[in-house]
């Protein structure tokens, strides 16, 4: 699984025969997260997360296969997941190379386009970081009063 993202909730799909996009809704546990400080928002999806209200909206849009009609997607089962980690509800982690099968579409037509995740660096990292080195990269943010409300102190010119 090198250089892969795993799937969490939230996480953008799209159908090669839709017109839209739609978020993943993961309801087949509530138990394990990824990529979340807190550990409270991020689920990671699964093969166990199939039906027809796995998505937020839906819908992918109108449906190419359905004479343009709005698409009501029933994800059937995932393919190309992670089948070295298993949950515990056994479902087996879907990464970004994983594809859905929608009963309309047939094949894997429903693909991953975006992760879930989003990167966050914690206090200790700003606290560590090189103050001119972030000045060059961030001109126009003062390092220092980012630290000072991290430390409970902010001010405010």
């Amino acid at each position: 699984m090198s250089e892969k993202f795993l799937i969490v909730q939230g996480a953008l799909c799209k159908c090669q025969y839709g017109t839209a996009p739609d978020r993943l809704k993961v309801l087949s546990h509530t138990k394990e997260y990824a990529n979340d400080g807190k550990g409270s928002k991020k689920l990671i999806a699964s093969t166990k997360d199939i039906g027809s209200s796995t998505l937020e909206l839906n819908t992918f849009g109108s449906c190419s296969k359905m004479n343009n009609k709005p698409c009501q997607p029933v994800i059937q089962e995932w393919k190309d997941f992670y089948d070295k980690i298993t949950l515990t509800h056994k479902g087996k982690v879907l990464t970004e190379d994983s594809k859905a099968i929608c009963p309309v579409g047939g094949n894997p037509c429903i693909e991953i386009v975006w992760h879930g995740q989003t990167v966050t660096a914690p206090d200790s990292d700003v606290k560590k970081s090189d103050k001119r080195v972030q000045s060059q990269l961030n001109p126009l943010v003062d390092t220092q009063e980012i630290e000072d409300e991290l430390e409970g102190r902010a001010y405010y010119h």
